[in-house]
């Protein structure tokens, strides 16, 4: 095992110029990440000048097998914490040889409604809470929990320390890091109320970097705990019964928010919020209507409401914004499965392209 792990760390950069580029995208189902490498002449910063690439649609529910070819445009480039040195992970999106979006790709329509004039002018920022549970492998049973049974009951969990409260720190831990190396800006970590669950944060990161950056982080986090031997689970509940469920709480500022009589700027926003909520919610993940029960520090799914310092509402506005008069506020709806590129791009469109 010692060679292997020395082969696994060769630093080619001592013997070759040329560098491994890993490929990602996202699969049919719109949360099965895929990736795959190549071998690229030369250290690469800027991802126009990375090569397209094609790869069989028909294997990951995105082609037909009579025509399957879907072709990768790289969109973003973060550095390689598995392979280190100059290697680099590719964020991609998808398209057909035509030059078309496929169904599945939701970046493209995301950069469209970012590089609006009148979105791009407001900078919107995103700091997004990815909350994801640990399963043993095989059992389908998070990390930490008897098998076949259950834990005591929630309170001791929430950002906890010890064998018997916190479960998984060196997988969530090793993360943390990777992310960092890569240049994902994530801003921290902690332990989730159910025993197993955990979050990082990323961001503030703007416009369509917030989608990007926590679909790698993703990625990074599935690969450690490919290593770990452990399953990444983003069901927003897991765990049926008296336990929390799993969300993506995104938080949300405009220019105009963050400027001097912000407050203002955030009520509007929010009140347009409340008349496209159904729409929201239907964009906001699969199986959301498990977690957002009125229960577990959610809102009840069918009905819209927003309050400073409320858990317990659909839209939470922070204490400092209130006393500073701007500031950002939180969607607490996503589901922890949600597509950042579907929130994050949604949310700039109904605040400050929509019309009512």
């Amino acid at each position: 095992m010692s060679l292997l792990n020395d082969l696994i760390n060769i630093n080619l950069s001592d013997s070759s110029e040329k560098i491994i580029a890993e490929y990602l995208w996202i699969g049919g189902s719109g949360m099965d990440l895929r990736s795959k490498a190549r071998t690229l002449p030369g250290p690469v910063t800027d991802p126009a000048k990375l090569p397209k690439w094609n790869y069989d649609g028909s294997s990951t529910g995105q082609a037909p097998g009579d025509d399957s070819e879907v072709i990768l445009y790289p969109q973003s480039i973060f550095k390689d914490p598995f392979r280190k040195g100059n290697n680099i992970l590719v964020m991609c999106d998808a398209y057909t040889p035509a030059g078309e979006p496929i169904p599945t790709n939701k970046r493209f329509n995301a950069a469209q409604i970012f590089s609006n004039p009148a979105v791009a002018a407001e900078v919107p920022w995103y700091g997004i809470e990815q909350e994801y549970t640990l399963l043993q492998k095989d059992i389908n049973w998070p990390l930490g929990w008897p098998v076949g049974g259950f834990p005591g009951p929630q309170g001791p969990y929430y950002c906890g320390v010890g064998a018997d409260k916190s479960f998984g720190r060196d997988v969530v831990d090793a993360h943390y890091k990777a992310c960092l190396y890569a240049g994902i800006n994530i801003s921290g970590i902690n332990g989730e109320v159910m025993p197993g669950q955990w979050e990082f944060q990323v961001g503030p990161s703007v416009g369509i970097s917030a989608g990007d950056e926590v679909w790698v982080a993703r990625y990074i986090l599935e690969r450690i705990a490919e290593i770990a031997g452990v399953v990444v689970s983003f069901d927003p509940k897991p765990i049926p019964g008296d336990w929390n469920g799993a969300g993506a709480h995104t938080n949300y500022s405009t220019k105009s928010m963050r400027n001097e009589g912000g407050i203002a700027v955030i009520k509007k926003a929010i009140e347009k919020l409340g008349l496209r909520h159904k729409e929201h919610i239907a964009a906001y993940g699969e199986g959301n209507e498990r977690r957002l029960t009125g229960r577990h520090e959610t809102a009840d799914i069918h009905t819209f409401s927003w309050g400073v310092a409320n858990r317990g509402a659909s839209i939470r506005v922070g204490r400092d914004t209130e006393k500073e008069g701007k500031g950002y506020f939180e969607d607490r709806r996503p589901a922890s499965n949600m597509d950042p590129y579907v929130v994050t791009s949604m949310i700039a469109e109904t605040t400050i392209l929509w019309k009512p």
